[in-house]
């Protein structure tokens, strides 16, 4: 039961945001307040302003910003007064902030005990020993376990969803009011996801206010009161977010809401439909082709697979870290084949043997029915064009100083030696990516994060492969841009039949994009089989409860 009261804690009106003497760039006109015991979603697409807004709620807008307001009030004080000495004040004691990527915001020298009693000392709050003990009790309060030996671990010791954890732990160590929580789930397993967010729900039932921002209206509609839709710096839609999510009114909130992947998606365009959706429910879905696998022709065999880390006498004497064991699994030509687990579960292990990055210690791949994983690097080297990678982040695979074209002619200077074959290859690709041939010139870092991933998947179509492996391709995207890589894929594969091997944490991605789906769970496989029976009937328990923490539009 959440703790409701009519107090505003922080109230704005017509926020705007922008450089000095210039009308607002980034926020144009946002107005809300936070409550005790209420939780508001601010919703959008990247460069909607959504995290600026809330970065300016603790004075971090950011250099040469100015954050102009008619009403800018926390606490009932007029921030837009706020010297610096203010806001250190407003800090973690008034407003908490947890960030999006916890191994960029926690400091990679300092323990947790450290991190999490910075904000108490800053603030003279309790004694050195009650600082320490708080930090362990807010450690077992996140859900970290072993929490009086996790205490001492610095961050790079620590899971994915720990990490998000112990930031939180931070940001409510001075029992701050107001929360702020930027992305807090994104590129984390559903499990994770859903222990976070029930972190996040304990705090604003105990009575502090929770501001939520997302792309992802799914996650936020478990736990939000209230969602404000932005597009562009401007609200476009506001409301009790059952009413928005069951009765919008705008087109942007519609798009956001058809371009979630979902069991009613599948054999649909994600993007095309979303593009002139009706009022409320009745969407205009558009039938996505459709590619029928061959049901003889298998591309890629894992046999038996296992690895085993720790060197080999600690193999021999059974003290190795098993990170994979006695995994098979075939894909057949067209078919796209969905690898899910936790983070640890081995999916990156079994990814890597199979792209010929990782030698496994039994077992072995084959592909296009010859042997892969057994060859020595020298022998394996001609024929890495059979399998290409689409990774989480282009951008950081991409060398940074070469162009779009050079970067998507690359895999083909060793297989095409003629010059012009290889340009003709690249504007062949080009298009069936959707990309005009203007970026042919255009480094990588002036696209947008839609683009670049349409480049990464036009450089690993270019040598024509047999196997394509996904990576979470479309984890770091918006809704609307997942919407259309994943469309691109659908296309590609039933244009050209592109075998592909889907490895994700998002199970609502999978869900809508495989045909079979392989579930991982400590190196082993748990459960198989075809993607809508898995779904549907699981039968192993892990399996129940993966599928269970899929966010879900609250009706």
């Amino acid at each position: 039961m959440s703790v409701e009261t009519n107090d505003v804690l922080v109230k704005v009106e017509n926020l705007r945001i922008g450089l000095p003497g210039a009308d607002a760039i980034v926020s144009k006109g946002v107005s809300f307040e936070l409550r005790p015991g209420r939780c508001l979603a601010l919703v959008g697409e990247s460069g909607s302003g959504k995290s600026l807004t809330a970065r300016s709620l603790v004075g971090l807008a950011g250099e040469g910003l100015v954050v102009r307001a008619d009403t800018f009030e926390i606490g009932g004080e007029n921030a837009l007064g706020f010297s610096r000495e203010d806001w250190q004040r407003i800090r973690g004691k008034e407003i908490g902030l947890v960030l999006q990527d916890a191994l960029t915001s926690l400091d990679p020298l300092r323990t947790l005990r450290r991190e999490i009693t910075e904000t108490l000392e800053a603030h003279k709050i309790g004694t050195r020993a009650e600082r320490a003990s708080k930090a362990v009790a807010l450690l077992k309060a996140v859900g970290i376990r072993d929490a009086e030996h996790r205490v001492d671990s610095y961050s790079h010791q620590l899971s994915g969803g720990q990490r998000q954890r112990a930031l939180i732990a931070s940001a409510i160590s001075a029992d701050a009011k107001v929360i702020i929580a930027d992305e807090p789930t994104t590129a984390l397993d559903v499990t994770v996801q859903k222990r976070i967010l029930s972190v996040l729900q304990r705090r604003r039932d105990d009575g502090a206010a929770l501001l939520l921002i997302s792309h992802d209206l799914a996650m936020v509609s478990g736990i939000a009161d209230d969602v404000l839709i932005l597009k562009d710096g401007v609200v476009v839609e506001r409301g009790p977010i059952g009413t928005v999510l069951r009765y919008p009114e705008h087109p942007y909130t519609r798009q956001l809401l058809a371009a979630i992947p979902a069991r009613s998606s599948r054999g649909y365009y994600l993007s095309q439909f979303a593009a002139s959706p009706q009022a409320g429910h009745g969407l205009k879905r558009i039938a996505a082709p459709v590619h029928t696998p061959s049901t003889d022709e298998l591309v890629l065999e894992v046999r038996n697979l296992a690895k085993v880390y720790g060197g080999a006498k600690a193999i021999r004497r059974g003290a190795g870290f098993t990170a994979v064991s006695d995994v098979s699994f075939q894909v057949r030509r067209g078919e796209t084949l969905g690898i899910v687990g936790e983070s640890g579960s081995g999916k990156s292990t079994i990814l890597k043997i199979v792209l010929g990055l990782l030698a496994p210690t039994t077992g072995e791949v084959l592909l296009n029915g010859e042997p892969w994983s057994s060859l020595k690097e020298v022998d394996r080297r001609p024929h890495r064009a059979y399998a290409q990678l689409i990774s989480q982040d282009p951008l950081s695979s991409f060398d940074p100083r070469s162009p779009v074209g050079r970067l998507i002619e690359e895999p083909l200077l060793n297989s095409v030696p003629n010059a012009v074959d290889r340009q003709r290859r690249v504007l062949e690709v080009l298009d069936q990516v959707h990309l005009p041939r203007s970026v042919l010139e255009r480094n990588p870092r002036s696209m947008s994060g839609g683009q670049r991933q349409r480049v990464a998947i036009a450089r690993a179509l270019a040598p024509t492969p047999s196997l394509i492996v996904c990576d979470e391709p479309v984890s770091a995207l918006d809704v609307v841009v997942q919407a259309q890589v994943l469309d691109l894929l659908v296309e590609l594969r039933a244009e050209h039949g592109t075998t592909i091997l889907f490895v994700s944490h998002d199970l609502g991605v999978v869900h809508h994009v495989a045909d079979r789906v392989v579930v991982l769970k400590d190196g082993r496989i748990v459960e198989e089989g075809e993607t809508e029976t898995v779904f549907r009937s699981p039968r192993d328990t892990y399996t129940q409860e993966l599928i269970g923490s899929i966010a879900k539009i609250a009706s």
